[in-house]
């Protein structure tokens, strides 16, 4: 007996939903909306191997310094991003909803102020009444400061300039300034390529710490996905610590920077993770008090408010 033809569609209908059933009850994975600056978290991962595997997506947004992945970071449009310790006390202290979650740390010396080869400056004092440029309300300006303050020097011993890296760069090798407050790997392509000369270098002065931070919703609502993330990056920087000539290969192919200077830079970072633990959390506040003693933060922040320190490392617990 020929069938109705509602019936035959109806059948077709229930067929067609069983087969699509398994597809549907399959759970898209979720996605980490991760903010990078060039050369830095996704190129670690990708040149480790440490993404492999991912039991969610990352959705990467590129950004060229701090300070706009942080205001994107700030109106929710990223789950998390990476940045130096003072830039993202600055954001925090101005009322933004992140915390950060995680730190790296790399050696001192990948800060310096820098004076150019053929200069007669062989001490900080001899830039009494010099130019010396650092990125304004960053490590510059705070190394500077940190530095002048060590050797018994006044804060106007100097005159200030306040440029960033690319500017700085040019002035600093026409002979426009007289020295230059900088991080890797800047540091390593002036004293590689240009022949510059560290003056003084960040041991001591800095704590030299990066962080990763997340909006507090992510906090919330991804928190699995942040820990994981936290040791990928952690296992990222283990292998890079075992690689560096191999992983400084792969980034200097990224960031087209000479590379000998990203080698050079990457043996004097020896980044590597660690703990917010007590003794971190000290450290980070004796620097944002200092910030506010040189003009950078305009009032005294508690740290302790700005880091979620739930999250663990690999062999912590």
């Amino acid at each position: 007996m020929t069938q109705p033809s509602h019936f035959r569609r109806s059948l077709l209908l229930a067929s067609a939903g069983l087969l699509a059933a398994p597809a549907t009850l399959r759970a898209a994975p979720p996605t980490l909306r991760v903010g990078n600056q060039k050369g830095g978290l996704r190129s670690l991962l990708e040149a480790s191997g440490a993404d492999a595997g991912l039991p969610y997506r990352i959705e990467w947004s590129e950004w060229p310094a701090a300070a706009p992945l942080l205001e994107a970071l700030s109106a929710n449009a990223l789950d998390v991003g990476t940045m130096g310790d003072l830039a993202f006390l600055t954001v925090f202290a101005s009322g933004a909803p992140l915390r950060a979650y995680a730190a790296t740390r790399a050696e001192p010396r990948s800060q310096a102020i820098l004076v150019r080869g053929d200069s007669p400056y062989r001490s900080l004092a001899d830039l009494r009444g010099k130019k010396v440029a650092g990125n304004r309300g960053g490590w510059g300006q705070f190394l500077v400061r940190a530095a002048l303050k060590r050797e018994g020097l006044a804060p106007d011993s100097v005159e200030h300039v306040f440029l960033g890296p690319a500017d700085a760069s040019l002035a600093f090798r026409s002979g426009t300034l007289d020295a230059w407050a900088i991080w890797e790997p800047y540091v390593s392509i002036e004293v590689e390529r240009f022949g510059a000369r560290v003056l003084v270098d960040g041991t001591g002065l800095t704590p030299t710490i990066s962080f990763l931070a997340a909006h507090e919703k992510a906090l919330r609502d991804r928190r699995p996905q942040l820990a994981d993330l936290l040791l990928r990056q952690q296992r990222g920087w283990a292998w890079a610590g075992r690689h560096i000539p191999e992983y400084a290969a792969a980034n200097a192919r990224l960031t087209r920077l000479p590379e000998d200077a990203v080698r050079r830079a990457f043996g004097n970072q020896r980044t590597r993770a660690i703990a917010l633990d007590a003794a971190v959390v000290e450290e980070l506040q004796d620097a944002a008090d200092k910030a506010v003693e040189f003009g950078l933060l305009r009032q005294r922040l508690d740290v302790r408010g700005a880091l979620d320190t739930e999250f663990q490392l690999e062999g912590q617990g």
